[in-house]
């Protein structure tokens, strides 16, 4: 599956960035709310890109806050490539080749942020991986995830896609462009918003929410809480 993935994305990546508003109805508002979330009281945030892809959300937070100091991470160094293209020799940015599941960082970061990335993974994986976002933030760090969630019943689901592939096809995108995206979708592994909420308690976050969702489009958030202070 990972090989697989890896595949479609590498062979996907010099097209991804123009068909982004044409294969997401709801762009605007979809990332507009995911960068509102990422609300730093610092103008130098260090933040970790999970599936950073081309580096389009993490080029919004640059644009927000351009002393941030970002990692990106993604499996597809073809992506990457295209990325590197964006920022050009950034001394602010540094780029890891890596599946994200498997890496174990230092933390301290202030974001985790994620873009339709994680729901590519199987649930377990999906729960492990947000025990290490949690142990990868700062104390008081908040974990952004902009991402794609099944519905509650199979006939939402079902609705969910009649809605999305109308959209698609009337945005004037390519039959090859939407072909090869429904190979990538055949690959999604979507949970739902209740499962994801509760797998973010249990890996420790507070303050979880989704606070955006179109159809299969959301945004998740939560928080890591601060440390009590200790009583001299």
């Amino acid at each position: 599956m990972k090989d697989e993935i890896k595949r479609l994305f590498d062979a996907n990546a010099s097209h991804y960035d123009p068909e982004r508003r044409q294969l997401i109805p709801c762009f605007d508002d979809f990332y507009g709310m995911a960068l509102s979330l990422v609300d730093s009281a610092s103008p130098s945030p260090r933040i970790l890109d999970l599936g950073t892809g081309t580096g389009l959300f993490a080029a919004m937070i640059l644009e927000k806050y351009p002393a941030a100091q970002l990692t990106l991470v993604d499996l597809s160094d073809s992506m990457i490539a295209v990325a590197k293209e964006r920022f050009g020799s950034s001394d602010r940015i540094d780029y890891l080749i890596a599946d994200y599941t498997e890496m174990e960082l230092d933390g301290g970061y202030d974001f985790v942020v994620s873009s339709l990335s994680i729901h590519h993974l199987p649930h377990p994986l999906k729960q492990r991986l947000f025990g290490k976002v949690h142990s990868w933030l700062r104390d008081g760090g908040a974990f952004v995830n902009a991402d794609q969630a099944a519905g509650h019943t199979a006939a939402a689901d079902a609705y969910y896609r009649k809605r999305w592939l109308e959209s698609v096809h009337a945005s004037g995108l390519a039959a090859s462009s939407i072909e090869a995206s429904l190979r990538r979708r055949a690959l999604d592994i979507n949970a739902t918003v209740a499962d994801q909420l509760s797998w973010m308690e249990q890996a420790g976050f507070t303050d979880v929410d989704c606070l955006y969702k179109s159809f299969d489009f959301t945004v998740f958030y939560g928080q890591k809480a601060s440390s009590p202070a200790i009583n001299a």
